[in-house]
Formats: C-alpha cells, sequence, structure tokens
C-alpha cells in the first residue's frame, strides 16, 4: 500500500505560480512513478505530468514549458506550476504506480484545488 497527501493548492491570480507538493508514505520501495494528474469541473481526469524512480519526466502538451516535475530523495514529489491561466483551475492529484504480479496498481492522493483567477 502507498499512501499519498498533497499539499500546496490555493488561488492564484493569471500569470502566478504556485508550487503542489505530493508526499509518499507506505510502501515507497515499489513505486515505479509518480505523477500529477488533473480534472477540471465537468471534465475528465488527465495527465498532467509524470517522473520515474529514475527521473525520466513526461508533460501534457499543455503543462510543457510552464509546469515542472521534479522529485526529492524523501520520495516527495513537485509540481512547480508557472504562467497560470484559468483553464488550469482543477483538483490536482498525486498518483502513484506499482506493479504486482505483472498487474499495475494505482494509488491516488484526496486531491488539492488550485484555482486561478482571471
Amino acid at each position: 500500500q502507498v499512501q499519498l497527501v498533497e499539499s500546496g493548492g490555493g488561488l492564484v491570480q493569471t500569470g502566478g505560480s504556485l508550487r503542489l507538493s505530493c508526499a509518499a508514505s507506505g510502501s515507497i520501495f515499489s513505486i515505479i512513478a509518480m505523477g500529477w494528474y488533473r480534472q477540471a469541473p465537468g471534465k475528465q481526469r488527465e495527465l498532467v505530468a509524470t517522473i520515474t524512480y529514475g527521473a525520466m519526466t513526461t508533460y501534457a502538451d499543455s503543462a510543457k514549458g510552464r509546469f515542472t516535475i521534479s522529485r526529492d530523495n524523501a520520495n516527495t514529489v513537485y509540481l512547480q506550476m508557472s504562467s497560470l491561466q484559468p483553464e488550469d483551475t482543477a483538483v490536482y492529484y498525486c498518483n502513484a504506480y506499482t506493479t504486482k504480479s505483472a498487474t499495475r496498481m494505482d494509488y491516488w492522493g484526496k486531491g488539492t484545488l488550485v484555482t486561478v483567477s482571471s
């Protein structure tokens, strides 16, 4: 089992910045990758960025050039968001996945709300 706790959401004006944090605990040795997803009102949850245990990163097109995902050695993953736009308003969820018997196991945090005012 992996537990994830997000923090850092809030209200920011257009063009502003925020940094989200996600602290992992539990069976952290089994985590293959962690990432951030978001879900805006009335929309499906979508990938924002991921980072593997080896620090390889991927980004959604909407995040490239504005968001940076990183991790420290204490099993915390960060999402630095800059040049925020109203369309970035969403609940941001931290994700971690492991595998068991070749089956992917996803774990989710409870989410943190980011609101970008125009």
